[in-house]
């Protein structure tokens, strides 16, 4: 054997080195033993998980994180099953990712074998690219394509399965180099003709999201919307994209969004979207916006071309970054449209009124834990969240302050939050990092308890407990008042199954105690969770239970 032969697990491992990559997570298998062992000494940070979604979703975390394709390893069958949650919220929110799977040997495809799934077929509309690496000498070009893919136009998931017997070869093949530096430049034309309809406007609102933000992109964006009189608001669960305190911020564009809000939306006469794709959550389920209804003009730009088009016709079309059109526009030094102030300021007193907390029943209420936070965290503290109706305490009422703040899927997908923590605070250890999660969101994922604890992730959970799945529980009043079915919940001492775990624990019952236990939980330097104990009124930030099943019956006459 050549002193150059490598087997296919260390070519792996070797490759992923040159993409990059510091960090993997994983759930073990016997498919892919080889990449283990390339792993062992390679450098690489191997994150154990409890379970393959959770892995997925700390990949798909570190993404969003990094902007580089987070990675992570799961066995073949049940394994990649289970992890195809994490790549449907890498795909619809447009992350980097790369999910390895491990596969049956190449000889016993086609036969029904142990295990054996065809990924092209279950993942391919989950994903950019889906493929299956049969020789192993191209393991360096199928990895180097798979990380190309999961970058380029908009960012997403990429599934590689490699066949357990290929990773036991060996070849003699040389590493390909991690993907060039792209050039993300905007044509002088394009920005011209952006300011030009920007200038014409009366009414305009610019709407951020997508991909590849940055800090750097936050202020720009800032800058130039305060420099020309444009409100800004932020696509679904992107409000971390603009220093919410900034007189040119207007709102979020999410379940439940400011009906004034909404108002705006629908009556501005020129839209500049940035990077979002103008989704169903962001127009209102396509009710405050309709894509075939005569509505504002639109200047879309997308780094996709596909996107553009695709579902609301756009009068101006730019392929673009929504980060590279921003800082061509805040370069372009462009004089003031003398509109004034007057549209942002009415935007913003919108904003400020919907931001400003409203009661709800019981001792303890979670607008008042959100804004407590939303005061006293540091500017770079993460939050993190799932799926549920306790989210929309913390879209609400958080006042984001800088880029990279914000860990939730736009996908809805419900035990994310607590992945998404862990991977935070493992990339970041001297961030604060908190996890709101509802008590069905939390019990998705709250065995990751165990890796949290293993590899000294020291979050923060504050879990709203009302023993319900609340946003199920809310539709279910809407359309079948007091019929209730499969919305309520048996729950564990959350705080006490922390401490079976190695974590700090402890249950909040009255407004005034949860400061101190929140001070206790980060002191602890542990994983931490703070059961909160809802009152069981509490459904929304703006209804109680009975209110919505009231309205729900009067309906009915």
């Amino acid at each position: 054997m050549r002193a150059n032969m490598r087997q296919g697990g260390k070519i792996v491992a070797d490759q992923l080195v040159r993409q990059g990559v510091r960090r993997v997570f994983s759930v073990p298998g016997e498919s892919f033993l080889a990449v283990l062992d390339g792993l062992y000494d390679s450098g690489i940070q191997n994150i154990v998980c409890r379970h393959e979604g959770g892995a997925a979703m700390m990949a798909e975390a570190m993404g969003k994180l990094t902007g580089q394709p987070g990675v992570a390893f799961v066995t073949r069958g049940p394994g990649a099953t289970n992890a195809s949650a994490g790549v449907h919220i890498a795909m619809q929110d447009g992350t980097p990712m790369v999910l390895f799977i491990g596969q049956i040997a190449r000889g016993h495809r086609d036969r029904g074998a142990f295990q054996e799934v065809n990924y092209r077929a279950f993942l391919g509309p989950l994903a950019k690219w889906v493929a299956e690496v049969d020789q192993t000498d191209r393991l360096p070009e199928y990895i180097s394509r798979a990380f190309h893919v999961a970058t380029s136009g908009r960012p997403g998931p990429v599934v590689l399965a490699l066949p357990e017997d290929m990773l036991s070869d060996f070849a003699d093949v040389p590493d390909n180099a991690p993907p060039a530096p792209r050039i993300d430049a905007v044509a002088p034309e394009a920005v011209a003709a952006v300011l030009q309809e920007l200038g014409r406007a009366t009414r305009p609102l610019i709407i951020v999201g997508g991909s590849r933000w940055s800090q750097d992109t936050a202020r720009d964006l800032a800058r130039f919307a305060g420099a020309h009189g444009v409100p800004v608001a932020v696509d679904f669960r992107r409000q971390d994209y603009i220093d919410n305190r900034d007189p040119a911020y207007a709102g979020d564009l999410g379940v439940g969004m400011n009906p004034r809000l909404a108002e705006r939306l629908r009556t501005a006469d020129l839209l500049l979207v940035l990077g979002a794709r103008l989704g169903d959550i962001a127009t209102g389920g396509y009710e405050v916006l309709h894509p075939g209804a005569p509505g504002p003009r639109l200047i879309h730009v997308h780094p996709d071309p596909d996107e553009l088009g695709s579902v609301f016709r756009p009068d101006l079309a730019v392929v673009a970054t929504g980060p590279a059109m921003v800082a061509a526009l805040a370069r372009s030094n462009a004089p003031a449209f003398g509109r004034g102030d007057a549209l942002l300021q009415d935007a913003r007193a919108d904003y400020e009124a919907w931001n400003t907390p409203r009661d709800t029943p019981g001792a303890v209420k979670l607008e008042r834990v959100v804004r407590h936070l939303s005061d006293t965290l540091p500017a770079d503290a993460i939050l993190t969240n799932g799926a549920g109706n306790y989210a929309a305490f913390v879209h609400r009422y958080f006042r984001f302050r800088q880029h990279g703040g914000l860990l939730a899927p736009t996908s809805g997908s419900m035990g994310y939050g607590f992945p998404a923590a862990i991977a935070a605070k493992l990339e970041h250890p001297d961030r604060t990092v908190v996890c709101f999660a509802g008590d069905g969101c939390f019990q998705m994922t709250l065995n990751e308890l165990s890796t949290a604890a293993q590899h000294g992730a020291a979050v923060v959970v504050i879990v709203a407990n009302n023993g319900r799945y609340g946003t199920i529980r809310m539709h279910q009043e809407r359309h079948y008042p007091g019929r209730i079915s499969g919305t309520d919940l048996a729950n564990p001492d959350f705080a006490a199954l922390a401490r079976a775990y190695g974590g700090h624990g402890e249950v909040v019952e009255q407004d005034a105690d949860f400061a101190g236990a929140f001070d206790r939980a980060v002191a602890s330097n542990k994983p931490a969770v703070i059961e909160l104990r809802l009152d069981r009124e509490m459904l929304t930030p703006a209804q109680t239970l009975t209110e919505v099943r009231a309205q729900a019956l009067a309906a009915r006459g």
